[in-house]
């Protein structure tokens, strides 16, 4: 057999090996897929009863409740539309979830049509500031970012 016919199949068994490797990972990682949903998208079309999904939309006014137990939130999310989903969350809340901010949501669809998160982020706006640089001048705030890098370095 001639060099170059060799090399030509070697490059279609190489070819051949990197597609089957794709494939392979994609048929791995099908179930491991976490969609994210809107408010309105999962009140339309929810998704199957278990499955690892995000919601995410804005906390609604007024419907944070907090069970006995101090620490099982039950809460609202909307989006564009009227639509709210349901969401009950166990754990410590982040700092900055608060009604009417923005939140997303991991968890998945109860049977019941709750969403039960396991883990809340909490978004905020361009105006955000840290607690420990809230009160402080533009200068200061310099200053303090800049003596906690030197020692970095």
């Amino acid at each position: 057999m001639k060099a170059k016919h060799q090399r030509l199949i070697l490059v279609m068994i190489a070819l051949a090996a990197i597609v089957g490797a794709g494939l392979l990972a994609a048929w791995s990682l099908r179930n491991q897929a976490n969609y994210f949903y809107l408010p309105e998208q999962m009140a339309a079309t929810p998704p199957e009863v278990g499955q690892a999904v995000r919601l995410g939309g804005m906390v609604q006014k007024g419907s944070i409740k907090t069970e006995a137990d101090g620490v099982t939130v039950n809460f609202m999310v909307t989006g564009n539309t009227a639509d709210a989903i349901p969401v009950r969350y166990s754990g410590i809340l982040p700092d900055l979830f608060v009604e009417g901010s923005g939140v997303v949501a991991e968890g998945s669809l109860g049977p019941d049509g709750v969403f039960m998160a396991n883990n809340l982020l909490a978004k905020h706006d361009e105006n955000y500031v840290p607690k420990e640089l809230e009160g402080m001048g533009t200068e200061q705030a310099a200053k303090m970012a800049s003596d906690t890098t030197v020692g970095l370095q």
